[in-house]
């Protein structure tokens, strides 16, 4: 299907949704799994393009698993910090969580491991993380363009030690390194700078890393609170099985269909106050723009107050909601401001230029200042508009929210949701009264 025309929701709605598994947590637990020393089941997983480029280059790796997306599991026999494979060629796709936690991963192991992925990947930034790498005494080079994909990993297990982790273009290099710093070969600590990019990921990874058996040590600086050192134990990984949360950031995309729909309702079951993920945060976003939220332990409930007020909010904890509040800044009275935003220019697309590009498609005014800020003005009248995708799936399913309150919105390449949600229009039509 080359474009799908939304059809705009009638009468309000009141819902129970529960979206698929999360990706970011998929493809962690995926990863400690397979470092851990016995066999972990994995339930509630998400099966999408991301996430089954993990599983693909896993086996690709040498490791044993168990699949059955019928029943949304996985079990990961893990070689407890062993690399099976000596060589391989892992193709990445344009998942940046795979390539980066596969490249840590990688330097675990006694051989030589070639990572690429599509044109886009090749666009997208790894400089950052092989420099930690090769502080830790990793050999990693570049196959074309210094700082980009394709990367080979030569290892020999990694030798570990000391480094410095700043205001980096993502949380995700960190997350990857924790992830293979309790294998090392000496202990991994990690002195930090201020200004750290979507910090809550980086808390995930570390909760998820306990769950699995390791206990990081984190100090924080006892004047400000904030995050300074993260030292990381050398012990295995013992391994558990494990529940994955719904998604979160496709959560976002309910929450603000309810916000936008006067009078409408949506439950999502599984993320609450428990959840490990920050952007269950986002449904706090919502309630101080003026929708109706209440969350429980395991559930958030949203209600649509028939009134939305423009916003100046800092995202820099959870950048993947940037785009669902930008369409839902069309329906807010005044102009809506979005700060903390640097890392989306090395997202699956530009995602500032390409928010800017269909915003204004719709009719509104949108401005950039540097790369971290977004101001959104609504028009008096939304109008009808064919919105480009880029190949980027957040794009695709924040833009379908305009389409449920406005006539003649088309959504271009809707099959780009299958990187993270491949049932997201037949979930969004649930919400049709």
């Amino acid at each position: 299907m080359e474009q799908l025309t939304i059809q705009p929701f009638s009468k309000p709605f009141d819902v129970v949704m529960s979206p698929p598994g999360s990706k970011s947590l998929t493809n962690r637990a995926l990863v400690l799994a397979a470092l851990s020393k016995q066999p972990c089941l994995l339930s509630n997983v998400l099966f999408a393009d991301d996430t089954r480029r993990m599983l693909d280059n896993l086996q690709s790796l040498g490791f044993d698993l168990t699949i059955d997306e019928s029943a949304h599991t996985v079990k990961v026999y893990g070689q407890g910090g062993e690399i099976p494979a000596s060589l391989a060629l892992l193709k990445c796709g344009n998942s940046g969580t795979t390539i980066r936690f596969l490249a840590a991963m990688c330097a675990l192991g006694v051989g030589s491991y070639t990572l690429d992925g599509i044109e886009r990947m090749r666009q997208r930034p790894i400089g950052e993380l092989v420099d930690m790498l090769r502080n830790l005494g990793v050999r990693a080079r570049y196959l074309d363009k210094p700082g980009f994909p394709p990367l080979r990993i030569d290892a020999d297990r990694l030798p570990g030690g000391t480094l410095r982790f700043g205001a980096a273009q993502s949380s995700q290099y960190l997350s990857a390194v924790l992830m293979a710093a309790p294998l090392a070969r000496h202990e991994v600590m990690i002195h930090l700078e201020p200004g750290l990019p979507s910090w809550p990921y980086v808390a995930m990874t570390m909760r998820l890393m306990t769950h699995f058996g390791n206990m990081v040590e984190l100090e924080r600086d006892p004047d400000s609170g904030q995050p300074q050192c993260i030292i990381v134990p050398r012990q295995p990984y013992q391994g558990e099985d494990y529940l994955i949360e719904p998604d979160a950031s496709n959560a976002s995309y309910f929450l603000a269909a309810a916000a936008i729909h006067p009078g409408a309702k949506v439950t999502i079951r599984g993320l609450g106050r428990h959840s490990v993920q920050g952007d269950v945060n986002f449904a706090q976003v919502l309630q101080n723009m003026g929708a109706q939220v209440s969350m429980g332990q395991d559930s958030t409930t949203l209600t649509g107050t028939g009134t939305l007020n423009s916003i100046d909010v800092d995202l820099h904890e959870m950048p993947d909601t940037a785009q669902t509040l930008a369409v839902t800044a069309l329906f807010a009275q005044g102009t809506t401001t979005i700060r903390g935003l640097h890392t989306l220019r090395v997202k699956e697309t530009d995602r500032l230029a390409a928010l800017q590009n269909e915003l204004m498609r719709l009719g509104a005014t949108v401005e950039i200042e540097g790369d971290d800020v977004l101001r959104i003005t609504p028009p008096p009248t939304l109008r009808p508009a064919a919105i480009q995708t880029y190949d980027d799936h957040r794009m695709a399913m924040s833009f379908a929210l305009a389409g449920t309150r406005v006539a003649g919105v088309t959504i271009l390449d809707p099959a780009c949701v299958n990187k993270t949600y491949p049932d997201f229009f037949k979930d969004l039509e649930k919400l049709r009264a």
